[in-house]
């Protein structure tokens, strides 16, 4: 009995590090060896012990079978949840693998370059969808309890969406820069083009080509588009065949890309929707990213408001806090330069002499400044002043002030937010298309090892 003892032991150790069949295998080795007390034994054990294994090494870290399972019940309620037919269970596997894969790939690269989020940042987050939500806490606790989602699991998923995009806002926005040429031309395409500047709600579906691609495999890549197309005429769901078949990121939640201003959408996506009808699909867009097919499924006119802000000029002097000058002593400099100036002396003159701010040259003229354009309290200080007017020392974080309110206007700033609304379209444009490639390249670049058989 001291060796089936032993050999339980053994099992027991290897029944967590092998898969299923492996455990069969042993068990039938062990009843060769030991008898059926023994076999019995480990079959017991068999039954107590959780069957785990790992079906994926990405780096130096595992995926396990208990992890992808997870993430596939949680998809599936999702999408029963949608109402969107479920893809075949094999496809699906495969590509929430693939999406543990990439997600698993931008942690460790955050981690890499020191990227956090630390537990005030996580609860905001929290509590900023419950919110979102019309819900308390308590309300939002147990609507993820009702969904079979645990509130450790959810924080950890919410975590991790933080990490990587923050991890994507740095290593994208690095790499997209919008000139003021672009902006010029955007504006001057927005006026004459026919495509006018609505917005419009869309999903997509991606089939995705690689830059390392050669045209035998770029052309099964075409075929696979003309695949999901034959589908989407036979009368397939749009939502259904994205979870079957798109590489985006957003393929489990239909493909829905949400409203967008037409001219974020591209030249060759926006000639096509212009003249669709909500419910229309458009014909296979191939882009250097890949194959895109496109569902319109909402179209809003977008106006250009008039914009209208009160602005004032202003002047200010400044003394700062430093080593060498104490609170007490910026303080008491700025009370003989406030009393020297009601005494007759010129604003700007001492503010030339005396302040240490960059506007000093200018007689501390800053310009004009729109709301929020200075610190609250520098704010809060102006907005009480007449024009005219000098305001009592006041305290910000860059030290001791004065501040004198030149003049006050109402200024249309129309054309400075439609200038922003062009950067940041065009922004989103190229940022989408580089975040594809630096994704690609994230995926390319890691040591992926398959283990699981049925993978």
């Amino acid at each position: 009995m001291g060796i089936v003892k032993s050999i339980c032991r053994i099992a027991d150790h290897l029944i967590n590090k092998v898969g299923f069949a492996c455990q069969i295998m042993l068990m039938l080795t062990i009843m060769a060896i030991t008898g059926k007390a023994a076999a019995q034994q480990i079959s017991a054990l068999t039954q107590m012990i959780p069957i785990d294994h790992i079906v994926a090494v990405v780096n130096e870290e595992v995926i396990t079978r208990t992890e992808l399972n997870d993430v596939i019940q949680n998809t599936i309620r999702q999408l029963q949840k949608q109402r969107i037919q479920l893809p075949p269970f094999d496809v699906l596997e495969k590509q929430l693998l693939e999406r543990l894969i990439l997600t698993r790939a931008q942690l460790q690269r955050a981690k890499e370059l020191g990227i956090s989020v630390n537990d005030s940042e996580l609860d905001k987050t929290m509590r900023n969808i419950a919110k979102e939500n019309k819900l308390s806490m308590g309300e939002f606790y147990a609507a993820l309890e009702q969904d079979g989602i645990g509130l450790s699991q959810f924080r950890d998923e919410i975590h991790n969406e933080i990490l990587m995009t923050r991890l994507k806002e740095r290593e994208v926005n690095s790499r997209v820069n919008v000139t003021e040429g672009e902006i010029d031309n955007f504006l001057r395409t927005q006026k004459t083009s026919s495509i006018g500047n609505d917005e419009y709600h869309v999903a997509h579906i991606l089939i995705q080509i690689l830059e390392q691609m050669d045209s035998t495999q770029i052309e099964a890549k075409r075929q696979r588009a003309e695949t999901v197309m034959r589908k989407l005429l036979e009368g397939v769901e749009f939502a259904q065949a994205s979870a079957e078949f798109s590489d985006a990121p957003n393929a489990m939640q239909g493909g829905d890309l949400g409203w967008r201003p037409i001219m974020q959408m591209g030249p060759s996506f926006a000639e096509m929707l212009v003249s669709m009808q909500p419910g229309d699909v458009t014909p296979i867009i191939q882009s250097p990213v890949g194959f895109h097919i496109l569902k319109l499924l909402g179209r809003r006119p977008q106006e250009t408001p008039v914009v209208i802000i009160n602005q004032t000029n202003v002047r200010h002097i400044l003394v700062k806090i430093s080593e060498l000058i104490s609170e007490d002593d910026a303080h008491r400099m700025i009370m003989q330069i406030k009393d020297r100036i009601d005494n007759g002396a010129n604003f700007a003159e001492m503010a030339k002499a005396h302040s240490e701010d960059t506007s000093a040259s200018k007689g501390g003229d800053l310009g004009w400044l729109s709301p929020g354009d200075t610190v609250r309290e520098f704010d809060q200080a102006m907005d009480a002043l007449l024009p005219g007017q000098i305001s009592s020392p006041v305290r910000t974080q860059f030290g001791w002030h004065l501040i004198q309110v030149i003049e006050r206007r109402s200024q249309d700033v129309s054309d400075d937010q439609q200038r922003q609304t062009a950067r940041k379209a065009i922004h989103a444009r190229k940022a989408e298309m580089v975040m594809q490639e630096w994704l690609q390249q994230l995926r390319d670049q890691a040591y992926v090892e398959y283990r699981a058989e049925d993978i």
